[in-house]
Parts: structure tokens; C-alpha cells; sequence
């Protein structure tokens, strides 16, 4: 996750609070996505941006985990989506998702 995303997820999360916020992520591989996760979590792994040592503990899914496709419009879902999870790993995706909420999600 870049520096300003880094950035404007640690503003928000002061504005509106940690139990407030979602973050919701669609990288393609399992270990892009389960960084970004831990990111928003546990703090920049990379100790680089304004998340390091940041533990927010947010509430962070991936656009394929079901409890999202649960949550929206199946047509939307087909439209945006469904041709994405043909070709990605979508349950590495879900255990990578699943190990960082369990180890370090607060909300």
C-alpha cells in the first residue's frame, strides 16, 4: 500500500473512528492483498509509511470473499467482478484474508 494510501487510511480512521471504517481490497494475488491487509491492521510491515507502528486493527475484505459478494448486487457482482475470479487464486485470496483478520483485526 503506497504512502498516501497509507495516509488517507490513517486520516479517515482519526476522523470517523477504527469501528467506522472498512477497508476493501481487489489486488489480484494473495500475498499483494494480504499486505495491504496487514497494512490496515498491524501497521507497515515495512516500517516506511504513516501506518508504521500504527496498529488500527480495521475491518478489511476482499472483493471476492463471500462475505462481500453476499453484500452487493449479484448482477453488479457478475458485471465488476465475476470474470476476475476466473483467473485468480480466489481461495488463497480468502485464507490470506482470513489469517490476517484473525491475527490482527480489532473490529
Amino acid at each position: 500500500m503506497d504512502l498516501e494510501n497509507q495516509n488517507r487510511v490513517k486520516t479517515l480512521t482519526e476522523k470517523h473512528g477504527a469501528e467506522n471504517i472498512l477497508i476493501l481490497l481487489g489486488g489480484a494475488e494473495a500475498e499483494s492483498a494480504g499486505l495491504a491487509a496487514e497494512t490496515v491492521t498491524n501497521g507497515d510491515p515495512t516500517f516506511a509509511g504513516p501506518l508504521a507502528g500504527v496498529q488500527l486493527g480495521l475491518k478489511v475484505y476482499h472483493v471476492v470473499e463471500p462475505e462481500f459478494k453476499e453484500a452487493v448486487n449479484e448482477e453488479v457482482y457478475d458485471e465488476q467482478i465475476g470474470m476476475m475470479e476466473m483467473v485468480l487464486d480466489v481461495d488463497e485470496i480468502i485464507n490470506e484474508m482470513s489469517s490476517i483478520r484473525e491475527q490482527y483485526g480489532k473490529y
